[in-house]
């Protein structure tokens, strides 16, 4: 390996979850890591995320009394994701390493340091009628963390959404605070969490920011070498085998080694609309929550030495809502549930309700995006009453009718006492819109969505009013005034990228691997294929397969062979 400026056993383009589990195992195993990141912050889109690990069978569902098993979790997976042709980042195999491996990971993390728990009792699987489903939760998220702790580093750590120091769980439940003894001590909770934590100085991160906080803390501890602002410009090949690579210092070329291996983990391509045009036709990077530098690079990069790139057509989508203002803030803001939740539907530009409103936030993006192939429906528009602006929160803000004056002013927030008024303001046909809202009423009043089957899953209910009955997921559209504001199909990530085999090793065309080089996370085409199984189902194999891919260039056996 001559030519190179430095050399690492292990060199990581990206600083998500990924990375940095791989290079915890590296260390672990006495191996010296170098990680790159381009931008000026530590924690990729992950840390701007809910930072949910989708684990089944994990110790913190042990210890809580509730039963999983690799079996049921990989016919669950089998179920929900099966075998394709068009999405060959997943097989049987890949998917069985997936469950056999993630809780190992787990443990793994736990040893190191890394403070994780459960993240709820109850956040279902998003398919969980399916065999092998979880009504309970298999999802895992870090403990709330200090990022003083940090040090100098503090400042390097990407933040979060969250500008509170609640937990997930209880960010869930803060905007109940007026209808429940619960929602009410959650509120004090957290209200005394703040209050101390700025009593104290200290600044109190959750959620992806808390994980990324967490991973990086152990990894620094660990002696990993972090270099930001230093992009991987060129994938380094000698002899069909990848060597090395090409990043910047002091902003010049600078040559470094990689003794076992390189592992790709540098996002997706969210915020490049080239891309996105080529791949995703109809999405916009405007409505993406990744992060600035989640431009595809090392995509066309790994494409260029000879990788497949499948599954590109893929993105998680998760709807969103444009309110003023909301391109310098989360779009996402309140979206998930926004129209999961009772007294609202989502209608199309022609007044007609073409999905279950709860359920997976992928599949609610991908079916906006179908409809429109035939009918105008992006935007689309949540209809609701007045009755959920009492209860709800709406594009982040707290339940309540009082919004800010410029929604209405500016036509993202209509309002009118009738529905036929409301429809005018859409231009929908008024007969359109009363015979899909009456139709509605009729389903809750039956208990029954008869068209889509809201409220039969458990997750519905998760999405749901926990304080509504009798069905959380269900409830009439009949006080005016009525409401309506457009949803678009954003996303938290691209959803394709190089395929890779049971090892996270980036295969060619022939099925062959290219020596030298992994990946993991969203670079890769998705073991999940085209499907969203769970919360964390992005995080989970990111963290798996940059577990899998270090033990597997460091020589340590995986249970998985």
């Amino acid at each position: 390996m001559a030519g190179f400026d430095e050399h690492f056993d292990w060199v990581v383009a990206g600083s998500g979850a990924g990375s940095m589990s791989s290079a915890l195992v590296m260390r672990k195993a006495g191996k010296s890591v170098l990680i790159l990141e381009k931008s000026p912050f530590v924690g990729g889109t992950t840390a701007k995320s809910g930072g949910v690990i989708w684990v089944p069978n994990n110790r913190f569902m042990t210890e809580a009394g509730v039963k999983d098993s690799a079996d049921a979790a990989l016919a669950y997976l089998d179920a929900v994701v099966g075998d394709d042709s068009r999405t060959p980042g997943s097989t049987h195999e890949k998917r069985k390493v997936y469950v056999d491996e993630a809780p190992n990971m787990l443990d793994f993390l736990v040893a190191q340091g890394v403070k994780l728990e459960r993240a709820s009792n109850f956040w279902p699987d998003y398919y969980d009628e399916l065999p092998g489903g979880c009504k309970t939760s298999r999802c895992v998220v870090a403990q709330l963390f200090n990022t003083n702790e940090l040090g100098p580093w503090g400042k390097k750590l990407r933040p979060g959404f969250l500008t509170v120091p609640a937990k997930l769980e209880e960010g869930r439940k803060l905007p109940y605070y007026k209808r429940s003894w619960e929602g009410r001590r959650m509120f004090l909770r957290v209200a005394l969490r703040t209050f101390v934590a700025r009593l104290t100085g200290k600044k109190i991160v959750s959620g992806g920011a808390a994980l990324q906080g967490r991973m990086l803390q152990a990894s620094l501890e660990a002696g990993v070498d972090i270099r930001l602002e230093a992009p991987v410009k060129e994938l380094i090949v000698e002899d069909g085998k990848v060597t090395g690579v090409v990043t910047v210092k002091e902003g010049k070329p600078w040559r470094v080694g990689a003794r076992l291996g390189v592992l790709i983990n540098a996002g997706g391509f969210a915020r490049n609309q080239a891309m996105r045009d080529k791949y995703q036709p109809g999405t916009r990077v405007e409505w993406s929550q990744t992060n600035e530098s989640d431009t595809g690079d090392m995509h066309l990069e790994m494409e260029r030495i000879g990788a497949v790139l499948a599954q590109m057509n893929e993105m998680v989508g998760y709807q969103c809502t444009t309110p003023p203002g909301w391109e310098k803030q989360d779009p996402m803001a309140g979206a998930q549930g926004l129209t999961a939740k009772p007294h609202a539907i989502l209608v199309d530009q022609s007044g007609v309700r073409y999905m279950n409103e709860g359920g997976s936030y992928e599949l609610y993006c991908e079916n906006m995006l179908k409809r429109n192939q035939t009918v105008p429906a992006i935007p689309s528009w949540a209809v609701f009453d007045s009755q959920y602006l009492d209860k709800y929160m709406l594009a982040g803000t707290f339940p309540g009718r009082n919004k800010p004056r410029n929604w209405t002013e500016e036509g993202y927030l209509r309002q009118a006492d009738t529905l036929g008024q409301l429809a005018r303001l859409l231009a929908i046909d008024s007969t359109a819109l009363e015979r899909t809202i009456g139709r509605w009423n009729s389903f809750v009043d039956k208990g029954v969505d008869e068209d889509f089957h809201r409220g039969e899953r458990a997750y519905d209910h998760w999405l749901g009013d926990p304080y509504h009955g009798p069905n959380p997921a269900l409830g009439r559209i009949d006080k005016a005034p009525f409401y309506a504001v457009p949803v678009v199909p954003g996303d938290v990530s691209t959803y394709g990228g190089a395929v890779t085999d049971a090892q996270a090793r980036v295969v060619k065309a022939d099925g062959s691997v290219i020596e030298g080089l992994y990946a993991t996370g969203v670079s890769t085409a998705s073991v999940m294929g085209g499907v969203y199984p769970g919360a964390g189902a992005s995080i989970g194999p990111s963290l798996t397969f940059g577990y899998v891919a270090a033990r597997h260039a460091a020589g340590l056996a995986n249970k998985s062979g």
